[in-house]
């Protein structure tokens, strides 16, 4: 029996996400919008909607038509002093700093958070969820937030982060039971090209 559901819809896109840039609180683009207002017909019902503090993971949620709690635990990695700037231009300057970030868990050459501890506080959040809550929540949070909820309910390893592409609005569905998370889906729901 699954007593636990958590469906966890990636924010629409954002010009940082076009552009390649590292996050920072940026607002969906109009495409992005737009696309997240037509699909809102398609998400099913749900006993809560908890929102990511994001600019981002706010508008998808109004676009989707989902009212909810903003849950802090949902923040977008702290990119620190890259936010908002070009993944080019920065590996660019800052060769051994990006190859120390993406080869090291624990790194955070640009003065934030790592992503040990951006997976730490997601899966501590999941974990929450999973003990506290019963029945289905919809969460709506930036693609690292989903790619670290993956990671901590596969148990995978940390270059597992690395492996997961998480496409603006699309849906990865969680399952628990017997304290165990199960990764149960990943489908669109919108068609969305953002360029990698």
């Amino acid at each position: 029996m699954i007593a636990v559901r958590v469906t966890l819809i990636a924010t629409a896109a954002t010009r940082n996400q076009r552009r390649t840039e590292f996050p920072g609180d940026a607002p969906l683009d109009a495409a992005g919008e737009r696309l997240a207002r037509q699909s809102a017909m398609r998400l099913q019902g749900c006993e809560r909607v908890l929102i990511g503090p994001t600019v981002a993971a706010r508008q998808t949620a109004e676009a989707l038509g989902l009212t909810g709690t903003v849950a802090p635990a949902l923040a977008d990695c702290d990119y620190g002093r890259w936010a908002g700037g070009s993944f080019e231009a920065i590996a660019a300057a800052e060769p051994a700093a990006i190859a120390a970030w993406l080869a090291d868990d624990m790194a955070a050459p640009h003065g934030g958070e790592s992503h040990l501890e951006l997976k730490a506080r997601v899966g501590a959040f999941l974990d929450h969820v999973g003990a506290t809550l019963t029945g289905h929540t919809i969460v709506v949070a930036p693609p690292a937030v989903i790619r670290a909820a993956i990671v901590h309910a596969i148990a995978g390893t940390p270059q597992s982060f690395w492996r997961i592409d998480i496409a603006p609005l699309s849906r990865t569905m969680l399952t628990r039971s017997n304290d165990e998370w199960r990764l149960r889906a990943v489908t669109p729901i919108g068609v969305q090209e953002v360029e990698p």
